[in-house]
């Protein structure tokens, strides 16, 4: 679902229609209200809010389930390296 010109409501439009906007968002709108002109907050409803963050977890956990698979490739392909000695090196560098 898109935003149409009439999703966007200037804040004083916004704080003086609140009720309004809440029915309208409840129903399946999303609103983007403006102040000076440009873009502040949006009106979505709980559910969405929800579902949107549901979303940012997955995608995370995507995200770290392709790094550990990286992480085995390397290791099964023997691109590792003993993290003390890492360490030591990374330490004594600092150090000069």
């Amino acid at each position: 679902m898109g935003i149409s010109v009439h999703d966007v409501v200037a804040f004083s439009q916004a704080r003086a229609n609140l009720s309004d906007l809440a029915e309208q968002v409840k129903a399946g709108a999303e609103k983007i209200i403006t102040k000076n002109g440009e873009s502040y907050v949006a009106l979505i409803d709980a559910d969405r809010l929800d579902y949107y963050h549901r979303l940012e977890r997955e995608r995370i956990h995507l995200l770290l389930i392709d790094e550990a698979s990286k992480g085995l490739d390397d290791v099964a392909a023997g691109r590792v390296k003993d993290a003390r000695q890492v360490i030591r090196r990374l330490k004594r560098k600092r150090a000069a």
